[in-house]
């Protein structure tokens, strides 16, 4: 994408201007009547659903998606739209086992629900593990796109991530959960239109929706389903169906971002409107960005309405589109969708990794004074780890996927492990809850390949999208082993476990 900069013309800067001030105006306008640590970090509990659960989905939906996805059909097809299989699963799970023991709780974090069933040292240790993962996708999410729009506006990488980096922080640290929700509501119609906006440019140039539609399935770009259960191949319906739904009940049920959300609601049923809406939406929002993969295979490869230089990768295909096919004013617009999307993932992050820590790791009592002023300095410090965990990630490209993928299934089983034994075995010891932890991490590097070029080859390697369920497992079958040998060796019964509390 030579001399991108060039291509990118006034005009096109100033809707991208305009976008990053609306975004400031909303975080502002949101910050009003932020007095007190509940309406900072849940907006009182009073939240529509409607915006709730277009913000679910804005926050799951990173920058990843609008780029990644696209490449993933040009390389390939669509069959990992058999994930929403998956996430039809997750919402019946959440919805009945989750979100109704969330909303009684009456707590403003995720984890508080542990520290009442088993200890303290649960808690904060889960919360360590939840910050951990979060701040290394944060620095992924962040890095990603910022690689691309660099390119694209000419500018280096560096100055890209600080410029998302600073939006986010600021409207995040002045108008809180509130600026987080009415903001994410923006960006998805920004994300959404400007995924509509390349199909309508494509279909205009190839002749038109239906004949667009019927060269990419010539081309096999609209297969999506594989009815085959071979269990190391991520792309058949046993792992992109089955084994990813426990990936999606681990984030939608336990990560703090989707808990925080919820306990925004009114009510369990409001609550559960969300989390379906959100579902629906991230159905359309898959099926328009492989629809967009595969409208650009069909505008470079079956109809050659351009060429695609060779040394543009599978993943550099919709950037390049971007720069060099689309009208002045659309190339704005679809830039401002990048940011769009990578705007939502760290503010919901930075956002989410504050509650956390305040409410979780320091466990700071609910009437604290001082909860607010430090929740906003949280927020200021975990932007500047994400900034800094970006940079970290720029000088690792190689390996960041398979590094995201691997430590998303690390952490996102056990943690998932944690509130199923507070669920179903609440008596069960809170140093064998540990051991599981730390347990199950052990067993999925018998699966899955550790992102380490010196480590191990596993026994048996299966597709990534059974990391989270292999490591739930392991944990559970660690924490049952540990609990069953101190009952035998203390000679005694299950009934008094806690008595170490």
């Amino acid at each position: 994408m030579e001399n991108a900069e060039n291509l990118f013309s006034a005009g096109d800067w100033a809707v991208l201007v305009l976008y990053l001030a609306a975004t400031l105006l909303i975080g502002l306008w949101a910050s009003r009547g932020n007095g007190t640590f509940r309406e900072y970090m849940i907006g009182g509990g009073t939240m529509p659903w409607v915006a709730v659960g277009v913000s679910l989905i804005a926050t799951s939906v990173s920058a990843t998606t609008f780029l990644g996805a696209p490449a993933d059909v040009f390389d390939a097809d669509m069959t990992f739209l058999m994930f929403q299989f998956g996430a039809l699963i997750s919402i019946f799970v959440v919805g009945a086992l989750f979100i109704p023991r969330f909303a009684r709780s009456g707590a403003t974090s995720a984890y508080g629900l542990l520290e009442r069933t088993f200890s303290r040292p649960v808690r904060r240790l889960a919360a360590a593990f939840y910050a951990l993962h979060l701040l290394l996708r944060t620095g992924i999410l962040l890095f990603g796109p910022s690689l691309v729009l660099s390119a694209m506006l000419g500018v280096s990488v560096e100055s890209a991530i600080l410029v998302t980096a600073v939006v986010a922080v600021f409207y995040t640290w002045h108008g809180g959960f509130k600026a987080v929700i009415w903001t994410d509501v923006m960006q998805f119609s920004v994300f959404f239109l400007g995924g509509d906006l390349v199909l309508w440019v494509v279909a205009g140039r190839t002749g038109g929706w239906a004949e667009m539609a019927a060269a990419a399935s010539a081309a096999g770009k609209t297969r999506w389903f594989v009815p085959s259960l071979d269990p190391t191949n991520a792309r058949t319906l046993l792992s992109a169906g089955v084994a990813y739904a426990f990936l999606e009940i681990a984030i939608r049920g336990c990560d703090q971002q989707f808990v925080q959300r919820y306990l925004s609601c009114r009510d369990v049923k409001a609550a559960n409107r969300s989390s379906v809406l959100s579902m629906v939406l991230g159905v359309l929002v898959s099926v328009l960005f492989y629809w967009v993969g595969a409208a650009l295979y069909v505008f470079y490869r079956a109809k050659a309405v351009a060429p695609l230089p060779g040394s543009v990768g599978i993943n550099e295909v919709f950037p390049y589109f971007i720069v060099h096919a689309l009208p002045v004013g659309a190339r704005g617009a679809i830039v401002a969708a990048i940011y769009a999307a990578a705007m939502s993932s760290l503010s919901s992050a930075i956002n989410s990794l504050a509650n956390t820590a305040e409410n979780d790791l320091l466990c700071s009592p609910e009437d604290d004074p001082r909860r607010l002023a430090r929740a906003r300095r949280w927020t200021a410090l975990w932007g500047a780890l994400g900034v800094v965990a970006a940079f970290v990630a720029a000088s690792q490209r190689g390996s960041l996927l398979k590094s995201a993928l691997f430590f998303t299934g690390l952490f996102t089983g056990p943690l998932l492990g944690l509130f199923l034994f507070a669920f179903f075995r609440p008596k069960t010891r809170p140093s064998s809850l540990i051991a599981g932890l730390f347990g199950g991490m052990a067993v999925l590097s018998l699966f899955s390949p550790p992102p380490f070029s010196w480590a191990w080859s596993p026994l048996y390697p299966l597709a990534w999208t059974w990391n989270p369920l292999i490591s739930l497992c392991g944990m559970a079958l660690v924490v049952l082993a540990v609990d069953k040998a101190r009952d035998a060796l203390a000679g005694r019964g299950h009934g008094d476990g806690r008595s170490e509390g």
